[in-house]
């Protein structure tokens, strides 16, 4: 019943999808970025969906948006994407983890754009911190959580 349901769910969105044995599925839902590796864009165990770190690629092009906050927006915009594929808004996440390669400088433009996609409080909890390096010398890194309750 459990195999039905899900290639029920596959069908019904279109999204190819891997499931382990206890259940936790891996997501990639149309539209969304793509991925070039060992990774997947995202995965829900039970009630929870955790998306991947996000840079802001944009998923026309399988670039990099080349303007700072554009870029920092788009990030937000990719895991934003992945999170609805599965029921879930930004006032359903629960976690935040900021990866910047600038403190200083990418930091106020992180908190300009967080509160703008938001709108008002109350926000995730967050943690946010500086990383020497991160992949294709992007400026930001954006890794959550959210909670989606499943429909039974």
């Amino acid at each position: 019943m459990r195999t039905l349901a899900l290639l029920a769910i596959v069908l019904a969105s279109g999204t190819a999808a891997a499931q382990s044995p206890n259940g936790v599925r891996t997501l990639s839902p149309p539209g969304a970025i793509k991925v070039e590796g060992t990774w997947s864009l995202g995965a829900r165990a039970g009630d929870f969906v955790f998306v991947a770190g996000m840079q802001g690629v944009d998923p026309a092009t399988g670039k990099l948006v080349p303007d700072p906050e554009g870029r920092i927006r788009q990030a937000f915009a990719n895991l934003r994407h992945i999170a609805q594929s599965e029921g879930a808004s930004l006032q359903d996440c629960v976690r935040l983890t900021i990866y910047v390669s600038d403190l200083a400088k990418v930091a106020p433009l992180v908190d300009k754009v967080q509160a703008e996609l938001w709108g008002k409080p109350p926000y995730p909890p967050r943690t946010m911190f500086e990383a020497k390096r991160l992949f294709d010398d992007d400026i930001i890194e954006i890794d959550s959580v959210f909670y989606a309750p499943q429909k039974r």
